[in-house]
């Protein structure tokens, strides 16, 4: 329990020099899985500081570590990375290119120096997810690392400053992205009922390319929910701040993870109708909370607006990953059964618009991308 009192997510955490690193290792191979996990402290020596990281990496390269596996490592941070660690984890990742890393951290160490703000964006660079943690996160953590004794977790202050550090963390690491990182976009973009392992919150990412009529892309990017501003109303932002020719026509296509939200449906068809030569669409992957009435709504206002809203089908997670993710060269590979869930979204869907399943192929389907 005592580790647990280093957590909370402060703006400044003055007496807390110890660092914790809870850890799982997720090891994918042909057939089969396997799982670990663990907690590390920094050692503090006063000639020789072992920071955890340092630990967490000593103790992975000293495991049986295979090339033909793919290993997926989250760690959950009491503080960032200092820049040495920062330095050491970019260079463990271009040797161990079948390691991915995510990283979620309670608090930001020395967020306002800039050689820890490089430090973290060197991190970024080289693919590992950052974010500050959420409630969902410290409650993962607490069921899964804390020796609680049966007690129920409690939030307390552990999210007292965790806005003001989440809005720090996205001006560090400049949060228009593009492109996205492939675990990213298998993560964040996966259409599955539940998010596969290690379990934490899919968040919303948009994905947008403009063109002219008849005429090629002209603007692209990646955006991800702020704190108090969606990624729709961000994506508004930007395409108002180009300041299109009003005697010209233009074509966005919108790849979102969650379908919007009533407040941010409200904004789209807003925004449609006052920019009325500019035609929007919308692909997702998932409904967010499609049972709720209020969301049924905002999904009704969309459709009634003419902003075309359609699941994401393989046709469109392939063009998300060929147009902004950092894929390398590769061919996207479809995850197991993804036709399958987005035939079962899109009859949610269908439903709540009431429309035959014809027509909605038709509205969508032959649409060029």
């Amino acid at each position: 329990m005592e580790p647990w009192r280093h957590r909370p997510s402060l703006r400044y955490a003055f007496g807390r020099n110890s660092c914790y690193l809870c850890f799982q290792v997720e090891r994918e191979g042909e057939g089969h899985s396997s799982y670990d996990w663990g907690v590390f402290q920094n050692k503090v020596y006063f000639e020789a500081p072992y920071h955890a990281e340092f630990c967490f990496l000593s103790w992975f390269c000293d495991q049986d570590l295979s090339p033909d596996e793919h290993y997926h490592v989250t760690w959950f941070l009491s503080w960032s990375p200092c820049p040495t660690c920062a330095e050491e984890v970019v260079r463990f990742l271009r040797e161990y290119r079948n390691v991915t890393l995510s990283i979620f951290t309670a608090r930001l160490y020395y967020f306002w120096r800039p050689d820890f703000q490089d430090g973290l964006y060197r991190l970024w660079s080289a693919g590992v997810h950052l974010d500050v943690m959420s409630f969902e996160d410290y409650e993962y953590c607490w069921d899964t690392f804390v020796d609680h004794n049966g007690m129920r977790f409690q939030s307390r202050d552990l999210l007292r400053d965790n806005d003001f550090l989440a809005t720090e963390l996205e001006n560090i690491l400049r949060t228009t992205m593009n492109p996205l990182q492939q675990e990213i976009f298998f993560y964040q973009f996966g259409n599955q009922p539940r998010a596969p392992k290690p379990y934490h919150r899919r968040k919303t990412y948009l994905c947008y390319q403009l063109k002219p009529h008849d005429g090629s892309v002209t603007a692209k990017a990646c955006l991800q929910n702020k704190k108090k501003r969606h990624a729709e109303i961000r994506f508004i932002d930007s395409i108002m701040a180009l300041k299109l020719e009003k005697d010209q026509r233009f074509e966005i296509t919108c790849y979102v993870t969650w379908s919007p939200c009533p407040t941010c449906a409200k904004e789209l068809v807003a925004f449609a109708r006052k920019h009325s030569h500019i035609s929007l669409r919308l692909f997702a992957s998932r409904l967010y909370f499609h049972w709720l009435q209020e969301n049924k709504q905002g999904l009704k206002q969309l459709h009634a607006s003419g902003i075309p809203v359609a699941v994401m089908s393989s046709l469109e997670f392939e063009d998300c990953w060929r147009e902004f993710v950092d894929n390398q060269g590769k061919p996207f590979q479809p995850w197991n059964k993804l036709e399958q869930y987005s035939k079962n979204i899109t009859r949610r869907l269908r439903k709540i618009l009431k429309q035959p399943q014809n027509d909605l192929e038709n509205e969508f389907r032959n649409l060029h991308l």
